[in-house]
């Protein structure tokens, strides 16, 4: 993963993080190149559920559980602890490669509109926002936690620095059309999110107000493709 400050020149492959005991099926799953974990369930020495529930409490990331148990009540608790898909050992690799196809065209038209085609994050003065993770992180390598409205923001901001933005520009780029918008206006979201990144909030060197105009993300922005 390499910083950039141009779009690529060509498509990017993803990434697969596979979490998995038998070799064999490490081996099998080393060269499917896509952004999605493939977690089995039977881990010895951890519970492959537990980790999946620590996975979806901390990330979007699409997820596909391995398991060589059949029975039904494990597939839904599976699904219900947020995988987007469930495929029972023994498998082909074909098969599962169709499936984590699939589960990645669902996903990204899902998340279209937070997360800009082909960009994995953006750095900015020792911070990065990861855009497959949804998550923040400061120079000292703390998370900072973000609401939806907060995330949607700041990667539309992030995605055009040195540029003002009008509140309706924020609003519609942000595509948050919802309760959390309307019922807090923009400028509440963005002082939330001072209070989050500035080391002043009072006196913001990011995110700066263009009196009568908008705001403008005031420093260099790197984006990782």
């Amino acid at each position: 993963m390499t910083p950039s400050t141009h779009p690529p020149t060509a498509l990017v492959q993803p990434h697969v993080l596979v979490v998995d005991d038998d070799p064999t099926i490490r081996d099998v799953l080393k060269d499917q190149v896509v952004d999605l974990l493939v977690l089995d369930l039977g881990l010895r020495g951890e519970d492959g559920m537990a980790i999946a529930r620590r996975m979806r409490d901390e990330s979007e990331i699409p997820m596909v559980m391995l398991t060589g148990r059949a029975e039904e009540a494990d597939r839904i608790m599976g699904l219900e602890l947020g995988a987007d898909d469930y495929i029972t050992k023994p498998f082909s690799p074909r098969e599962l490669l169709a499936r984590i196809r699939t589960v990645l065209r669902r996903r990204r038209a899902e998340v279209r509109q937070g997360k800009p085609d082909g960009i994995r994050a953006y750095r900015f003065d020792g911070w990065e926002l990861n855009l497959n993770l949804r998550r923040l992180t400061s120079p000292d390598g703390r998370a900072v936690p973000l609401t939806n409205g907060e995330f949607s923001l700041l990667v539309v901001l992030l995605g055009a620095p040195n540029r003002i933005l009008s509140r309706d520009q924020l609003l519609d780029l942000s595509r948050l059309h919802n309760d959390e918008v309307y019922n807090r206006s923009i400028d509440v979201q963005i002082l939330r999110l001072r209070r989050k990144i500035e080391r002043d909030a009072a006196e913001p060197r990011y995110i700066k107000t263009e009196r009568g105009a908008g705001y403008v993300f005031g420093v260099p922005v790197e984006t990782v493709y």
